[in-house]
């Protein structure tokens, strides 16, 4: 096996799931970059588990609100199962730390959303090789039951960070960075200007009472400036609030 006895059984205690059959979890953590004649790599089982993780919540949301349209259950689910957001459960269950990848791959500081969602999902397909429905069933709504949460009572978009980052990984293909470009004001109330990157691209900039407020509202201003509809929809809800 291409990962060793004592990482796979870390790695199962991180998952709290014990496999009968440990060789589809190494299979699982093996990534195609370290793929030979004799080593196989996760993509099979990657696309497994990218079908049961949709299966799983499709079922869920029809089975718990009879109210939603095929429209409304639709646009949940892609958020709950987006890359963005499978590949922060993959790094909160710490799954990095028990890949298999190749040398290129190892030397990099980090890795990539698009490999930590990957390996997430085939998890979820060895699991279910390995245990069966229910059981994969049970550790996708566990481990994603927050962020079900989130999306289906919609707070997810109040959070235009993570918003931002869905729709930059989709229509970019990379992840929005953020940088302080100005501050003002005595250290013990300073205000910060932080703008927004894509690509290296500069977009919007927005101030805020702190860093992290500065990063949401210059989220905000960039998902407004490339015309998102759900934050001019959001902002439409914030001002019936107020």
């Amino acid at each position: 096996m291409p990962v060793e006895e004592h990482i796979l059984n870390k790695c199962q205690e991180a998952l709290d799931y014990n496999f009968g059959n440990a060789s589809l979890l190494a299979l699982a953590l093996t990534h195609a970059s370290r793929r030979t004649d004799e080593i196989p790599s996760n993509e099979r089982l990657e696309f497994l588990g990218d079908a049961i993780l949709g299966m799983v919540i499709s079922q869920h949301l029809y089975e718990k609100h009879p109210d939603l349209s095929e429209g409304e259950m639709t646009q949940i689910k892609s958020v709950v199962v987006s890359r963005p957001t499978i590949a922060a459960e993959s790094e909160r269950l710490g799954l990095w730390r028990f890949l298999s990848v190749g040398k290129g791959m190892a030397a990099m500081e980090e890795l990539p959303v698009s490999l930590m969602a990957n390996v997430f999902e085939a998890v979820v397909g060895a699991i279910y090789l390995d245990g069966g429905l229910e059981v994969a069933r049970d550790f996708v709504l566990y481990n994603l039951a927050n962020q079900i949460e989130l999306v289906e009572t919609d707070q997810h978009r109040k959070n235009y960070k993570s918003l931002l980052q869905e729709y930059s990984q989709r229509d970019f293909g990379a992840l929005p960075a953020y940088e302080v470009v100005e501050e003002e004001g005595p250290d013990h109330m300073k205000s910060f200007r932080v703008v927004t990157i894509i690509n290296g691209a500069k977009h919007e900039s927005a101030w805020g009472r702190s860093k992290k407020e500065a990063e949401q509202n210059a989220a905000k201003a960039t998902l407004r400036a490339l015309k998102i509809s759900d934050v001019i929809k959001n902002e439409a809800e914030e001002n019936v609030e107020d």
